[in-house]
């Protein structure tokens, strides 16, 4: 009986040995998963992206940071353009101040997961990705212009009620048609246009030499020989009946095509009817400038909700001027070769790089003092702006920034130059007539 008892005791202690180690195992896997968790392949990308960019490819380089949880999220409009003059190509890329930084959970944030991966149902995770992309704030456009819809699927025009013209991949405005445009994440030229010089108008009666060269895009559109203006919108978009139109000029939807649709203005119509029936105008030469509205004169066309003191139109106005120089004062032309507007999300984070430093090298250690130790690597910090740009995480600049400095603290020895007491004379205080 005691030798089964004791055989029986044996295998009872390895089971519980294994499955203690077992449990040990599994624990400290865990463990090591939520010590350092994986980063998602965006970031990882990004990572690497900025590693080829600053060009650290030795072994003694180490990057450091890259923290999730102190990333920043902001939104903002981008300005993208290339103008050529003369046969040279100039592109211009601008960016709005982003007024305000938020912690936000992206969901490229997020770490991929291989479940949610093979799920092929995933219409509501596109859904909320789709609802926090940004979107440009509500504009107007004004014809005669055309506008192609790259998401047709999800094209509304409302006028004022909504109108179920099916799968709209073109829309046309006639002249004098306005609509606010909602929902669109970027508005860019479909082709090149050509504009004339000099920039600065004086006789064109136009406070703005870009108000000068729209309106005369817009004289360019109307004539039957010139080229119609085309922009492509991208984002699930909707084009409405400005509120502020009057009930007897609503818009009239005319079906040309599958997909085709044009949008005309009542009072537009029944103007041109009557000028077909009217004597001809007689020609005032300089003072036709007086007969225009002055609604030609403080909005930029297409785009009818921007006026001419606006802060972005002046300042492109003056890069524009001071690119062209000279020639912005004389005759001739320049072509606008791509237009693009488009909102945009940005993450601000910041990573460290350690390198070690070799006996040779020398980093500024002048004012070091010299009781200190000298450390034995180098340790930058820097920040970089990138663009989310669907699923990938593009760096737009990188620099460079200053830690918080720590204050160094001594001991009183060491201030006094580690002078003993012995050597230290005495000073004796005049008596004081409050002492005992």
């Amino acid at each position: 009986m005691d030798l089964k008892l004791r055989s029986l005791n044996i295998v009872v202690f390895i089971c519980f040995v294994s499955i203690a180690l077992q449990f040990s195992h599994t624990t400290a896997a865990v463990a090591a998963e939520d010590f350092d968790p994986p980063y998602p392949k965006a970031i990882s990308d990004l990572k690497e992206a900025i590693v080829k960019g600053l060009g650290l490819q030795a072994d003694d380089f180490k990057i450091s940071g890259f923290d999730l949880r102190d990333a920043q999220v902001g939104k903002s409009v981008a300005y993208e353009f290339d103008v050529e003059i003369d046969n040279k190509v100039m592109p211009f890329k601008l960016l709005e101040d982003i007024k305000r930084w938020e912690y936000v959970d992206l969901p490229i944030f997020q770490a991929e997961d291989p479940i949610k991966q093979s799920n092929k149902n995933g219409l509501v995770e596109s859904k909320q990705v789709d609802d926090q992309m940004p979107v440009l704030a509500p504009f107007q456009l004004a014809g005669p212009m055309e506008l192609w819809i790259q998401d047709a699927k999800d094209m509304r025009i409302s006028l004022p009620h909504d109108v179920d013209a099916g799968v709209l991949k073109k829309v046309i405005l006639a002249d004098g048609a306005v609509v606010t445009v909602k929902g669109a994440r970027s508005v860019s030229l479909r082709h090149q246009v050509e504009l004339p010089l000099p920039l600065n108008q004086s006789n064109s009666g136009f406070a703005s030499g870009l108000l000068a060269l729209a309106e005369h895009l817009r004289n360019a559109a109307r004539s039957q020989d010139g080229p119609l203006l085309s922009l492509r919108i991208v984002g699930p978009t909707s084009l409405t009946s400005p509120t502020s139109s009057p009930s007897n000029n609503r818009l009239k939807l005319k079906r040309l095509a599958p997909g085709l649709v044009e949008l005309s203005s009542a009072t537009k119509r029944k103007s041109m009817e009557s000028d077909a029936e009217a004597p001809p105008a007689i020609d005032l030469q300089g003072e036709a400038t007086s007969l225009l509205s002055p609604d030609q004169f403080s909005t930029l066309w297409p785009v009818t909700s921007i006026r001419g003191s606006n802060s972005n139109l002046l300042g492109f106005e003056s890069l524009l001027s001071s690119v062209l120089g000279p020639k912005a004062n004389k005759k001739g032309s320049f072509k606008l070769l791509k237009a693009d507007v488009s909102a945009q999300t940005f993450i601000k984070i910041g990573f460290g790089v350690e390198k070690k430093i070799a006996n040779g090298d020398e980093f500024g250690f002048e004012g070091f003092p010299e009781w200190r130790t000298k450390p034995e690597s180098l340790r930058m910090h820097f920040e970089v702006l990138a663009k989310v740009d669907g699923d990938k995480v593009v760096p737009e600049r990188v620099v460079q920034i200053d830690p918080v400095a720590a204050e160094d603290s001594a001991a009183p020895s060491v201030l006094a130059g580690n002078v003993s007491m012995s050597k230290v004379p005495v000073v004796h205080q005049p008596p004081s007539p409050f002492m005992l």
